[in-house]
């Protein structure tokens, strides 16, 4: 295959971004790049994922595969538990290959569980699978992290209610290889499991156990996932700028910041992609939002979402960029028929199809945005399908990294997670948080006597 998969367009960026700009970039990339590399950059540590695609992968694959057809011989559904990167990857991937309507995929349904906190949501997912065959896949590398964590016990409650000792075969875990109450259980249950890499962040784990089993469940061709980002890890190996398109994407990124542009809005003109937007802005906002800095990232839906914040994006305050994702051939189209009464006034369309006009629509809209004053950077994937998504999620995730490396912050991290859970932790009077429970009751106090004493006034 001699064609890119993924093609990088910079021809509406020339008002806002030049050529020297990004060169003057060189030096600090071809060191950053070394020290990615050489794992000597911040977060070194987890940097497993960089040659991951690179390595032979064919047990790992055949015992997914073993487990999936098991799945597939004895159950319904599969209930997938997990929060941030140990579900949206997957999620992404499944629904951005499935048909729109009727069954998914040759594969057993799979649903998800453990990313929210809702009490109807795990209700009614209870009652959904009644009279269902269920498999659960639970992933978490310590295991108490608190929405995977309360879906399982509610779920492992049920699957062993139901199943008795059969839940034990019927209940896979992805967790750490040694360590964390998830392995302490894992072990002493005999659940089967996946390994979760020391090496690997959540959110860099979709080409994992974490993704992959999920995938392969749900009807997705994992090896050809695998293949595809191992051609975009050998395509993307260059230090050079004008040969990497990750890393010209990533340096395009902070000059834009530079100049003020602070949100990122990736726009794509496909409804299944709706949640690897979700993928993409936990992967850019985790990595980059940190030490007050990073470009907020947001998506868009076209062009369902031009007739809602279309009128903003064209004419609004001037703080925002925009990607545009665009897949040049999607498995299904249809031709536009001819009518004799024209009412519509559509019959100029009838030589196109709907395909066709959705991608000219996109190259209005990127003309219109610019002249409106917003930078636009265009990516075009070949073909919808798991080779080009495979690819497409390296690209992003090698750009991702060079662009944190670059505004300064380490891509693996993530402290002000913790801040949230903390102050949760204490509401709920955990163990070992009374202190903080005191002093977080009092603050909400005083925030309601201010409350009360503003609506009296």
């Amino acid at each position: 295959m001699n064609r890119k998969p993924v093609a990088l367009h910079t021809n509406l960026l020339k008002e806002f971004v030049t050529d020297s700009q990004i060169n003057h970039y060189q030096d600090h990339v071809s060191k950053l790049h070394t020290a990615m590399h050489e794992r000597m950059a911040e977060g070194s540590d987890f940097l497993g994922w960089l040659d991951n695609p690179l390595e032979d992968h064919s047990e790992m694959l055949k015992a997914i595969q073993n487990v999936t057809d098991e799945i597939k011989k004895n159950a319904d559904v599969l209930i997938v538990i997990g929060v941030g990167g140990s579900y949206l990857g997957a999620r992404a991937v499944q629904e951005a290959l499935a048909p729109y309507f009727g069954p998914k995929s040759e594969g057993v349904e799979v649903i998800y569980a453990g990313q929210n906190m809702s009490g109807a949501y795990l209700k009614q997912l209870l009652s959904y699978i009644k009279g269902k065959e269920i498999y659960v896949n639970v992933i978490s590398k310590s295991g108490t992290t608190t929405e995977p964590a309360i879906a399982f016990r509610l779920i492992r409650d049920y699957m062993e209610a139901r199943y008795g000792d059969e839940s034990s075969e019927r209940i896979i875990v992805t967790t750490d290889l040694k360590k964390g109450a998830l392995r302490e259980l894992a072990d002493e249950k005999g659940y089967r499991s996946f390994v979760i890499a020391d090496d690997i962040g959540g959110r860099y784990s979709v080409l994992t156990p974490v993704g992959l089993l999920p995938l392969c469940a749900a009807g997705c061709n994992i090896s050809e996932l695998i293949n595809g980002a191992k051609r975009a890890a050998f395509d993307l190996q260059s230090e050079t700028i004008s040969d990497n398109p990750a890393y010209e994407y990533a340096v395009i990124r902070n000059i834009l910041y530079s100049k003020g542009y602070t949100m990122e809005l990736l726009a794509s003109f496909e409804p299944s992609l709706k949640n690897f937007h979700e993928w993409w802005k936990q992967l850019f906002g985790e990595s980059e939002g940190k030490g007050k800095k990073g470009i907020f990232p947001a998506a868009v839906s076209y062009s369902t979402d031009l007739h809602s914040i279309g009128q903003y994006i064209q004419d609004g305050h001037r703080f925002l960029f925009e990607t545009i994702l665009h897949f040049d051939q999607v498995e299904d189209d249809i031709e536009i028929p001819f009518m004799e009464d024209d009412r519509d006034g559509l019959n100029y369309l009838v030589d196109k199809t709907v395909n066709e006009i959705n991608c000219l629509s996109k190259e209005g809209t990127a003309i219109a945005h610019v002249d409106g004053g917003v930078p636009v950077v265009k990516l075009n994937v070949h073909v919808l399908d798991e080779y080009h998504i495979g690819y497409l999620i390296y690209f992003f995730m090698k750009s991702c990294a060079m662009s944190a490396y670059l505004l300064g912050v380490n891509p693996f991290d993530q402290p002000g997670v913790e801040a949230y859970k903390n102050n949760m932790f204490a509401l709920l009077n955990k163990p070992g948080y009374e202190n903080q429970h005191k002093t977080l009751k009092e603050r909400m106090d005083e925030l309601e006597e201010n409350k009360e004493e503003v609506a009296s006034e």
